[in-house]
């Protein structure tokens, strides 16, 4: 008899599980009966028959929504753990909280990749990088940097970061060792838990007054919904660079590109609204913009740690221990 829980993983595409998973082949494979297939859809009648008797959902970016009707063909499920942010993503949590469902996320790893790629571009939009680079590429030849970058540097400026969230938190520990001055707005957060993180916690109009670069790490939600808007834009300070590695949907981006527009200020989008822009948006011409395509969380070999935390979760479920990563559902105990 087989002691394993059955497990199966969806995600799309699949080849993402093979990123995720592929060190960690092994490991997993001692802990549950995990299902060489990765499921992109429920409603096939061979997906429906590795829904039948499944333990353990590791469910990825890509996912069907697991609602209610979904629970329904897994009788069995007893633990979801997402390779991601949040398991509500893709899980109804009230729903499966009411099953007596556990889950989890390995939103850990993915923050830590943001938190490094926002750091970093923090400090080379501080050095003014992707302006020096125009300037040698176009000039081709020797760059005065004392008359041409005078205006560049990290030492005093200051950046704001808009959320103290678990991406927050970490770029502002990642700051304390530079020169930087980090002002942070969460109305959820506390002074002191702010200033515990190197940072000073000031209101959003003060914020976006005041910094040289400001940093963007609010979930996405309806109160948070364009929450940089025409008015907000316009407190930012002439040359202030303005930097999303959160959600497209926390910019007004109509308002953004009259700001844009006219070299008031610059943009670095890890993230848009839509999401890739549509192939004649002006931001992808805009000198003073520059594009990544969501490239701000785990890639590549980063996918491993999630790989990893993921398997970890599942070790402590088959431990009979309480995940890590668990996720509270409000209202529900």
């Amino acid at each position: 008899m087989n002691a394993r829980p059955r497990a199966i993983v969806a995600m799309n595409p699949p080849a993402l599980a093979e990123n995720l998973f592929g060190p960690h082949r092994t490991r997993l494979m001692q802990l549950v009966d995990v299902s060489a297939d990765v499921l992109t859809e429920f409603e096939s009648d061979s997906a429906r028959k590795h829904l039948a008797d499944v333990e353990v959902l590791l469910a990825g970016w890509g996912c069907p929504q697991v609602d209610r009707d979904v629970l329904d063909r897994m009788p069995s499920l007893r633990a979801v753990v997402f390779a991601g942010g949040a398991a509500s993503a893709v899980l109804d949590t009230v729903e499966a909280a009411r099953r007596g469902i556990a889950f989890a996320n390995a939103g850990e790893g993915n923050a830590q990749a943001v938190a490094e790629y926002t750091a970093a571009t923090i400090v080379l939009a501080g050095k003014r990088a992707r302006y020096a680079e125009m300037l040698y590429r176009e000039g081709r030849s020797f760059v005065d940097r004392e008359a041409d970058l005078s205006d560049t540097g990290n030492f005093g400026r200051t950046v704001g970061l808009v959320g103290a969230s678990r991406i927050g938190t970490r770029v502002a520990r990642l700051l304390v060792a530079t020169d930087l001055r980090v002002l942070v707005y969460d109305p959820y957060a506390s002074a002191e838990e702010i200033a515990a993180l190197g940072g000073v916690k000031v209101s959003l109009e003060e914020l976006l007054s005041t910094s040289d670069i400001v940093s963007l790490h609010a979930p996405a939600t309806v109160e948070t919904a364009h929450m940089i808007g025409a008015g907000e834009l316009a407190l930012m300070r002439e040359g202030a660079v303005l930097i999303n590695t959160a959600r497209g949907s926390l910019i007004d981006h109509h308002a953004l590109r009259t700001h844009l527009r006219d070299g008031r200020i610059d943009a670095i989008l890890d993230v848009t609204e839509p999401e890739p822009l549509d192939p004649d948006d002006e931001l992808w011409n805009l000198p003073n913009v520059t594009l990544t395509p969501h490239i701000a969380g785990a890639t590549g070999n980063e996918l491993h740690r999630l790989g990893r935390d993921v398997v970890d979760e599942v070790a402590r479920y088959v431990a009979g221990d309480e995940f890590v990563g668990v996720e509270r559902v409000p209202g529900v105990v």
